[in-house]
């Protein structure tokens, strides 16, 4: 990208909660807005929504490389689906390997292959 209207610091920008971006005030009177997940993926250009300007995020990506996907931001909810997953994942092993049978009477057919 060419050129940018200023370089902003992240601990300049504003995390809204609603929106789940950060913000900063643009000229036209909107925000420039960057996700998480866009930080998460080295994306340093937060761009306003309202008008062509973009501006330049200054931060560490090392601080947002354990970034959830969008989908799983609800803490509280996610914490006990993985809870439910997991049960879930060691009861349907569980019941594989109580199934599983080792038999040695059957015969496998045997293929021969030319090169």
């Amino acid at each position: 990208m060419g050129a940018y209207y200023d370089e902003i610091e992240i601990e300049d920008m504003t995390w809204d909660e609603v929106k789940g971006v950060y913000h900063y005030p643009c000229p036209c009177g909107d925000r420039f807005e960057i996700s998480r997940k866009q930080l998460a993926n080295y994306e340093d250009v937060a761009a306003c929504p309202s008008c062509s300007l973009v501006i330049r995020v200054i931060y560490d990506p090392l601080d947002f490389e354990d970034e959830p996907p969008d989908d799983e931001r609800d803490a509280g909810q996610n914490d006990k689906d993985e809870s439910e997953e997991s049960e879930s994942d060691d009861d349907h092993f569980e019941d594989a390997l109580e199934k599983l049978v080792l038999r040695e009477d059957v015969k496998v057919p045997t293929v021969a292959l030319c090169a």
